[in-house]
């Protein structure tokens, strides 16, 4: 299953190896979500942990606004979205909670600029994909977006302008660091499978064929401009649909995903991977190196070469870490830095 190379010809007149290329992913990040409601301090706990990948953290215990689909509604341009009772919903003028969701946002890029402006190498930062949102938005009268085809058009060309005008953001924010996108799809699994339940409670929504799914994924994916890594720490993360999306990498809750043959085929495919190793919420961690021990055992039954192993893979918690206590994300974050150290070839 390991990839093969073509030996390259000797040639007098070739010029100097200029070496390795610089390392896009990194060895080790975040999810996005953190405990707290401080932005200065999140930026600064990722930035000391996480510093070969770091990324904006996002923090839904300010509220309403702060959490994925708020976040998304941050972003999106010419539409407007309002909370209601039910969640949040696409309204004809923006409200008092779109408006508190951009202000939240505001206040991490002012947080950004204080604490990584001298930041260098790859940023990360994050928002709902397109399917998520069209998922957990409902339309005027009710139902979900997902479930009108243009209503899911809309969100999507809005979402894509949206990601790069923040892309351009963070860039101006922190100019010496490439920014990298990661879209969140925790709801893609439901939509593929039909398991999303109605607004009702009492149904489920019909599946969506997985040839649409991936052509609307790869509209948004091919709008950002940036290297795209889709993430998505549900049961049955679809990887080689976003691999025919063209995502540059996939980030997957390890011990989710148990079919080997597909992780094989997106590492032959080129995809970098994003394995989620430490639980998202309070749990006894093992030792870094026990950690390590686990991935090499699972790279060689894939069977690919094992000094491969730590230039194909960044090692993350396997979900956002909003619901875990400070210190237990602090160590989940240690944690997968220095596991990450003992991928490393000897």
């Amino acid at each position: 299953m390991a990839p093969s190379t073509d030996p390259t010809p000797d040639r007098t007149d070739a010029a100097p190896d200029p070496g390795p290329a610089p390392r896009v992913w990194g060895p080790a990040t975040g999810v996005g979500s953190l405990p707290g409601t401080d932005p200065v301090e999140a930026l600064r706990v990722v930035v000391g942990e996480l510093p070969d990948l770091p990324h904006l953290p996002e923090l839904p215990a300010r509220g309403a606004g702060a959490d994925l689909l708020g976040r998304g509604a941050a972003l999106l341009v010419d539409l407007a979205v309002d909370l209601t009772p039910a969640g949040w919903r696409l309204v004809p003028r923006t409200g008092l909670d779109q408006r508190r969701a951009r202000d939240f946002l505001a206040r991490d890029l002012d947080a950004l600029q204080d604490v990584g402006g001298g930041l260098t190498g790859t940023f990360k930062v994050q928002a709902a994909g397109p399917w998520t949102l069209a998922a957990g938005l409902e339309r005027a009268r009710g139902d979900r977006a997902v479930v009108d085809a243009g209503a899911r058009r809309d969100l999507a060309q809005s979402l894509a302008e949206g990601i790069v005008a923040h892309v351009a953001e963070v860039s101006a924010r922190v100019p010496g660091a490439r920014i990298v996108v990661q879209l969140d799809e925790p709801s893609l699994p439901a939509v593929l499978q039909g398991g999303l339940p109605t607004v009702s409670g009492f149904g489920k929504l019909p599946p969506v064929e997985a040839s649409v799914v991936q052509q609307e994924l790869a509209a948004v994916v091919d709008a950002v401009g940036a290297p795209v890594v889709v993430h998505c720490c549900a049961d049955r993360a679809p990887l080689e649909l976003f691999r025919a999306a063209g995502a540059a990498a996939v980030s997957f809750h390890h011990g989710l995903v148990q079919d080997l043959d597909a992780v094989g085929t997106a590492v032959d495919a080129g995809l970098h991977l994003v394995l989620g190793v430490v639980p998202g919420t309070d749990a006894v961690l093992p030792a870094p190196k026990a950690t390590a021990s686990r991935l090499r055992a699972w790279w060689n039954e894939l069977g690919f070469a094992a000094d491969e192993l730590a230039a194909a893979v960044t090692l993350s918690p396997s979900c956002g870490l909003a619901g875990a206590s400070p210190g237990y994300a602090r160590e989940a974050m240690t944690h997968v830095r220095e596991a990450a150290r003992y991928l490393q070839p000897e």
